[in-house]
């Protein structure tokens, strides 16, 4: 009796597991999405308590700002949280939250280099890249262990659960995003920002600064879960002429921003 019960689970997880995403490619996706947005949130529960919230009204205005005007693009309600943390980090998890480090507040030089930010970790959202994580780790081993994990983020499953989501790194644990999913990230964000009115040029001045802030030490793309910072610029070059000619259907409707650093 388990053993057929298993196998109907089994065969209802596989019709259910193919997505299609915003990009037009085929996932391997099977868990409810109401499922991933609690993990989300219970996440950045933990983070809110773990780690200092900025109490920089100024760096908060214009994260609050620049996250508000890519949202309405989206539609939803959205929770923005400025971390007081020194590293060039931003964040969007399942359930509509937003995280950005005060390092990354710092490190941008306008509105526009934000917003770049801002519309690549929600196109992480949007593609469902945590499902697709966490759909992936369900198949092959850890089960339902996973997601109860979430709400132990000191353990090493929960750990585990949270690098899946995206947010690992604030715990020491690494577990980035694919080249398939950062590509789509990209791609997904810079239309965003185009769509909320801000200048797309500003993504590829964006990945220069963080290619000098890295000072050489990527490793080679082949050896990197991350495109090559020469790849990424490239790929948003490429890109360019149509998040341009968005833009300026954008500012055409009225649409330009302006949140002051």
């Amino acid at each position: 009796m388990f053993n057929k019960i298993s196998l109907a689970l089994s065969v209802t997880l596989l019709l259910n597991a193919c997505a299609t995403s915003p990009t037009g490619r085929t996932q391997f996706a099977f868990m409810p999405d109401t499922q991933l947005n609690q993990m989300g949130l219970q996440a950045f529960d933990s983070l809110k308590k773990e780690t200092p919230i900025s109490s920089n009204q100024r760096h908060t205005q214009f994260v609050t700002c620049v996250s508000n005007a890519v949202i309405r693009e989206v539609g939803g309600n959205w929770e923005v949280v400025v971390f007081e943390d020194n590293s060039l980090n931003a964040f969007a998890l399942p359930g509509n939250k937003i995280g950005v480090h005060s390092g990354m507040v710092n490190f941008v030089d306008n509105q526009d280099q934000l917003a770049s930010i801002i519309g690549h970790e929600i196109g992480h959202v949007l593609a469902r890249h945590s499902n697709e994580r966490v759909s992936q780790q369900m198949a092959v081993s850890s089960g339902m262990a996973l997601i109860q994990a979430v709400s132990s983020p000191q353990t090493a499953m929960g750990q585990t659960a949270l690098g899946l989501l995206g947010v690992g790194a604030q715990y020491g644990v690494l577990l980035p995003y694919s080249r398939l999913h950062e590509n789509e990230a990209d791609k997904i964000g810079l239309d965003l920002m185009a769509k909320a009115g801000f200048d797309p040029r500003q993504s590829v001045i964006l990945w220069q600064k963080m290619a000098r802030a890295g000072d050489g030490q990527q490793p080679p793309e082949f050896m990197s879960t991350h495109p090559a910072h020469a790849t990424r610029i490239q790929e948003l070059q490429n890109a360019m002429p149509r998040a341009l000619e968005i833009q300026k259907q954008a500012v055409a409707q009225g649409k330009q921003p302006r949140c002051s650093k």
